[in-house]
């Protein structure tokens, strides 16, 4: 599969895409417990847990990120940019 077919399926599996504010936030490490994600640490060392981070993005206040949803629960996924640093995934994990 091509780089813009999978980013387009990856845009496609969002439920949302705010728009960043002009001083959103950045996530940059996971906060995780047993292995799951269960909140994010953003570039102004606020920890926000799933459904606030949602609830911020939503606002515009993280940007690089779009919303999903799985089994009901929405949680934050990176915007596709060809770089894969900055992909959530790649992130460190803390625990808070």
């Amino acid at each position: 599969m091509n780089e813009s077919m999978g980013s387009s399926l990856a845009m496609n599996a969002l439920s949302d895409i705010p728009t960043p504010l002009p001083d959103a936030k950045e996530i940059t490490a996971l906060v995780k417990e047993g292995g799951r994600v269960t909140g994010y640490h953003l570039s102004d060392g606020q920890i926000l847990d799933k459904a606030q981070a949602v609830a911020l993005a939503r606002q515009g206040g993280i940007r690089g990120v779009g919303i999903a949803s799985r089994k009901g629960n929405e949680y934050l996924k990176s915007l596709p940019d060809g770089r894969e640093g900055n992909n959530l995934g790649n992130l460190p994990s803390v625990t808070h």
